[in-house]
């Protein structure tokens, strides 16, 4: 009987240490990795938005923040977002008999750069971008725009987050 019991004990204490180091994220970052770093990321589009760069970056940091238990740092962080927004473009996806558009897209795509201090193999250059679907008659403007920028930057940073930490 106290057989029985040493190997449920020990059967729990193992499953209990190797659940340690899962994450609902799915993120597997090295017991190394303790900081992160998001740069200013440029606003380089033909098309520029006031203000995009500075609400990307926020909404990068506030993902990594919410998703990993990592820290902010403004400098020689183990891990290192950096890029440029390359594109900002509204275009008409449908059109309608009268020759207007019955439905307009607005895309945004991101150029990052993932450096990793301690897995320089994990390191990335490349571009990520999403898109926005908006009746041809609305015009992009309030909190129409603001909603369509916030879908976009939800999934953009998303996808980088699952690319850098969560290796998708």
């Amino acid at each position: 009987m106290k057989s029985l019991k040493f190997i449920l004990v020990l059967l729990i204490a193992s499953s209990l240490v190797g659940c340690g180091f899962y994450s609902f994220t799915g993120a597997s970052i090295s017991s190394k990795t303790k900081t992160f770093q998001v740069n200013r990321f440029e606003n380089n589009s033909l098309l520029v938005e006031p203000g995009l760069e500075v609400d990307f970056r926020n909404a990068l940091i506030a993902i990594l923040e919410n998703q990993t238990n990592l820290t902010n740092v403004n400098s020689n962080g183990d891990i290192v977002y950096e890029g440029e927004i390359t594109d900002f473009r509204i275009s008409p996806t449908t059109a309608t008999a009268q020759q207007t558009a019955a439905q307009n897209r607005l895309t945004i795509t991101v150029r990052v750069h993932f450096y990793d201090k301690n897995d320089e193999e994990a390191e990335f250059d490349q571009p990520f971008s999403f898109f926005y679907d908006y009746a041809g008659s609305a015009q992009l403007i309030g909190s129409q725009k603001t909603a369509a920028i916030e879908e976009i930057f939800e999934r953009i940073t998303q996808d980088i987050f699952n690319a850098s930490l969560a290796k998708w």
